[in-house]
C-alpha cells in the first residue's frame, strides 16, 4: 500500500516526525487561507503554534450540527496558545516567544500588525531568520489594500466567476473557498522558499506579502494574453471547452452524470467508433477538433442520446472497455465508497471526540522518502498554554495569574450557530 502517513487508521502517529521536524511556526492567522497553509506544513512535521484569542479562531464557529468540521481538518497537527493580544502583557509574551520561530504567519487587515506594536520590523530584530507571511485579500499595499479581503469578493473580481457557469444565466462563484484555498497553497511553498533562503543560502528573514487575489489569477491560464491578441472576452460556456470538443458533462439514465472529454483526434476517433457512428470521423462538421468546436451543438446530442441509455456505472464500464476518456461525476457520497479512494486512502479516517470517527483528506503531497503524518486531532482553545509558556519561564502560579486576568485563556466558548 502506497501512502504518506506511517499511521494506520486506528489511531494517530505517535511521534512528530517529518522533514520539517524542529520548524516552529506561529500562526496568527483567522479562518482559511493561513490555516491551509499550515496545516500542510504541520502534515510534514513542523510545529505549529495556533495563536488564537480567547474565543478561538473564527474557523471554530463553522459548525455543522454543532461540530467545527473544518477546524478538526485543517487545525490538525497543531498547538493552541490562546492569548488576548489586545492587552500589552499578552502581546510582549508573542514577542518572547518570536526567537524560537522559523515562521510567523498572520491574516490581519494590512496595517493592523503595526497598530498592535508587532511590526515586522520588530519582529525581524528580535529575529532576523524570521520568515513572515502576511495573508490579505488584496495586498499590503495599491489602492484595494484596505478592502475587506473576503474570498468572494477576490473570485468575483479575479475573472474566475465571469468565466464560470452558463452563458444564459449569471456567473457562477465558487462552492468552495477557492482563493483561500490556493492562496494557502502557494503560501506554503513561498514559506519554504524564503526558509530555504535563510538555512541554506545565509540569507536573511523577509515578509512575504501573499494576497487572495494573486494566486487565483495566477491559475487562471493564458486569458489576459488571448484577450490582447483577439480582443475578445471569453464567454461562459458550461462544462464545453473552447479548446477542444467533445468535452461535456451527460446524463446518465439513473440521474447520475459522466464526464467525457476527447479532446484528441485519435480519441474524437475511438469514441464515434464505440458508439457504433464511425462515419462521424467523415464528417465536415466533425473531422477536424477545430470544427468539432464549432459544430458542438449538433455534435453532443448524438453523444448524449447514447450515454442517457446507461446508467453512470455501465458508461464508465463501457467507455473504459473501449479506451474511451470517460469518467463518473462524483458526489461525496460516493467519492468516499470509491475502491480507488479506498486504496488509496485519500479520505484518512480518525478517532473524534465529537464523532466518533471524523473523515479527512489525507496528506498531501505524498512523499515517499520523508512521508507526512496526521499525528494529533485539532486543539481545545488554549490546550497548550502551559507548557508553551513554561518554556519562557512562566511557572503554574504565574500562569494561574495570567490566565485570572485575561491575558491567556482555556477552554472552549459557547457553542454558535451552525455555518456552511
Amino acid at each position: 500500500m502506497t501512502t504518506s502517513d506511517e499511521a494506520c487508521e486506528d489511531s494517530y502517529a505517535s511521534q512528530a516526525t517529518g522533514p520539517l521536524t524542529g520548524v516552529r511556526i506561529l500562526d496568527l492567522s483567522r479562518l482559511f487561507a493561513g490555516n491551509v497553509l499550515t496545516q500542510v506544513l504541520g502534515d510534514f512535521g513542523a510545529e505549529v503554534v495556533k495563536v488564537e484569542p480567547p474565543a478561538g479562531d473564527t474557523l471554530r464557529a463553522w459548525r455543522t450540527r454543532g461540530v467545527s468540521t473544518h477546524w478538526k481538518i485543517y487545525a490538525r497537527n497543531k498547538k493552541s496558545l490562546a492569548l488576548e493580544l489586545r492587552r500589552p502583557e499578552a502581546r510582549e509574551l508573542l514577542l518572547r516567544l518570536v526567537p524560537s520561530a522559523r515562521m510567523l504567519i498572520e491574516s490581519f487587515r494590512p496595517g493592523t500588525l503595526e497598530k498592535m506594536g508587532l511590526a515586522p520590523e520588530l519582529l525581524l530584530e528580535r529575529n532576523p531568520g524570521l520568515v513572515i507571511v502576511r495573508i490579505s485579500g488584496w495586498g499590503q499595499d495599491g489602492p484595494y489594500s484596505r478592502r475587506p479581503g473576503f474570498g468572494t469578493l477576490i473570485e468575483g473580481m479575479s475573472g474566475f466567476a465571469s468565466m464560470n457557469g452558463f452563458a444564459d444565466r449569471e456567473p457562477v462563484l465558487p462552492p468552495i473557498y477557492l482563493a483561500d484555498g490556493i492562496a494557502g497553497l502557494y503560501g506554503a511553498s513561498a514559506a519554504m522558499i524564503a526558509l530555504r533562503e535563510v538555512e541554506v543560502n545565509g540569507g536573511r528573514g523577509q515578509v512575504i506579502d501573499l494576497p487572495l487575489l494573486d494566486p487565483l489569477f495566477s491559475v487562471l491560464g493564458p486569458h489576459a494574453a488571448n484577450h490582447r491578441l483577439t480582443g475578445k472576452v471569453k464567454q461562459r460556456t458550461g462544462s464545453r471547452s473552447t479548446n477542444s470538443a467533445p468535452r461535456n458533462a451527460f446524463l446518465c439514465r439513473d440521474g447520475r452524470y459522466v464526464g467525457l472529454s476527447a479532446s484528441t483526434e485519435k480519441m474524437a476517433r475511438r469514441l464515434f467508433e464505440a458508439i457504433g457512428r464511425p462515419e462521424l470521423a467523415q464528417d465536415p462538421r466533425f473531422a477536424t477538433n477545430a470544427e468539432r468546436v464549432a459544430n458542438a451543438d449538433a455534435l453532443e446530442p448524438i453523444i448524449a442520446a447514447f450515454i442517457a441509455e446507461r446508467t453512470q456505472a455501465e458508461n464508465v464500464a463501457f467507455f473504459e472497455k473501449a479506451e474511451v476518456t470517460i469518467g463518473p461525476i462524483y458526489d461525496i457520497a460516493q467519492i468516499v465508497e470509491d475502491p480507488h479512494v479506498k486504496a488509496r486512502e485519500i479520505v484518512a479516517d480518525y478517532p473524534d471526540a465529537d464523532m466518533g470517527r471524523v473523515p479527512m483528506h489525507h496528506v498531501v503531497p505524498r512523499l515517499l522518502g520523508t512521508p507526512g503524518s496526521i499525528r494529533s486531532p485539532a486543539p481545545t482553545i488554549g490546550e497548550h498554554n502551559r507548557g508553551l509558556l513554561a518554556e519562557l519561564g512562566v511557572c503554574d502560579d504565574e500562569y494561574d495569574r495570567l490566565l485570572a486576568a485575561g491575558i491567556v485563556s482555556e477552554g472552549e466558548p459557547a457553542s454558535s450557530p451552525d455555518a456552511e
